[in-house]
């Protein structure tokens, strides 16, 4: 299982992000792709020079986010 050192080492620069707001937002802020098995980088389109967090499937999970639902497979 990967811990949060390892979501850090893995290279996201060809990720794919896509718009993962909870609701009628036409902005897209929040941002979500997969970096690997078990691993997914959240992001704000708003903040595009902070550097995206990164989350396990476990975690997604506890925190009520399911990638499903923004088109992409967990």
């Amino acid at each position: 299982m990967l811990n949060g050192s390892d979501l850090y080492a893995l290279d996201i620069d060809s990720a794919a992000f896509v718009q993962a707001c909870g609701g009628p937002c036409t902005e897209g802020c929040v941002t979500l792709a997969r970096i690997g098995d078990n691993a997914w980088a959240l992001g704000d389109s708003k903040r595009p020079d902070a550097q995206p967090l990164r989350f396990t499937t476990e975690e997604l999970d506890a925190a009520g986010i399911d990638p499903a639902r923004f088109g992409l497979d967990a």
